[in-house]
């Protein structure tokens, strides 16, 4: 089995979780498609087979923005200014 990185709440889909397909998924994350299904091929984000369907858990969407969100840096200010 193929071990990744993986966001903690990326279980199996609870039975209240919408299922979303492909071309959802891309317009949630404001990607083309070609992006999600790379995602399922690469097996990075859980996913439902429904017969020959593909669909992605909404839990699953955001469990990967929220694992793949990353901070800004908090700058210190310099105490006194530069000399010209």
């Amino acid at each position: 089995m193929h071990h990744c990185i993986q966001a903690r709440s990326q279980k199996e889909p609870s039975a209240g979780d919408r299922l979303l397909s492909i071309a959802e998924v891309a317009e949630r994350l404001g990607t083309g498609e070609r992006f999600p299904r790379r995602l399922v091929a690469e097996r990075r984000v859980t996913f439902v087979k429904v017969g020959r369907h593909v669909r992605i858990p909404e839990s699953a969407v955001r469990a990967f923005i929220e694992a793949n969100t990353v901070q800004p840096v908090r700058h210190r200010r310099r105490r006194y200014a530069r000399a010209v």
